[in-house]
Formats: C-alpha cells, structure tokens, sequence
C-alpha cells in the first residue's frame, strides 16, 4: 500500500500577505477564498498556490520561524509551449514585482528557461521544455521515456 500522489497545494510562507496577494493578481492569477482566514489561494493548472505568513506557517507546522535564504533548495515550475511564452512570462512577473534571477536561455538539457523570484524569495522557474507538451488547460505531460512522445 501506498500514498495516492494527488498533491493539491504548495503553500507559501510570506513576510506580507497583503503584497504577495498583489504579486500574484498582477501576475493575473485567480484567487480564491476568504482572506480574512489568514490565507490566500490561487488557481494554478491542476493545483493551488497558498499563500500564508511565514511565521503563522512555522508554528502550523510547529517548527520555529528562521529568516529564509535566497537558495532554499526547491524551486516551482511554469511550463510553456514555446521560447516566446516564456520571455513574455519573465517580464510579467519582473513587471508585476518579481527579481530576475536567471534571464532565459537555451539550456542543456534541450528547453530554453529562466529563474526569477517572487517578492519573499519563492523561486520560479519558466521553462519550455520540448519533451513535456503542454495541454490546453496549461497541463504538462512526462513521458516514460522519451519514445512515448512518438
């Protein structure tokens, strides 16, 4: 037996709840939710971005609050279906208020990304990754290998 892998939520914890919010709505994300709970929830294809405060979401989990580090040892994916998605991607969210890491370029593994980080540091990764086609409702798809692709 088993842990189904329906994984539902990354939540993020915040310094300002308020400008996180504003972040990802100017990224033109849907939120959802009563705010006046503490947290934030935006839509994202197929699972939702929560966004709560750092030091609320250290005692939920019942660790101690410590300042986050710039490299935090995950980073969170947006794929696109081509290069031009992704440039356009980078500048909404430096736009909207985000640090450019990382401009986009080719890389070695065949796709073309860039980094950039939200206002607490989060980063993001936008990337068209020619092996993992992108589905309508912003989906990916990872084959196998690489001879499921056709």
């Amino acid at each position: 037996m088993g842990i189904a892998p329906n994984f539902s939520i990354v939540t993020l914890g915040v310094a300002d709840l308020a400008r996180s919010i504003a972040f990802y709505r100017a990224l033109g994300w849907q939120q959802r939710g009563d705010v006046s709970a503490g947290i934030a929830w935006f839509r994202t294809a197929g699972t939702w971005i929560g966004l709560f405060g750092h030091d609320e979401l250290a005692a939920d989990v019942g660790l101690p609050a410590s300042p986050p580090t710039q490299y935090r040892g995950i980073t969170l994916a947006l794929n696109f279906a081509t290069e031009a998605e992704v440039d356009d991607a980078l500048e909404v969210a430096v736009a909207a208020g985000a640090r450019l890491i990382t401009p986009a370029a080719r890389a070695d593994w065949g796709g073309y990304s860039g980094y950039f980080a939200d206002p607490d540091g989060h980063l993001w990764e936008t990337a068209f990754a020619p092996t993992f086609p992108v589905s309508a409702d912003g989906t990916i798809y990872i084959p196998d290998t690489l001879s499921d692709l056709g």
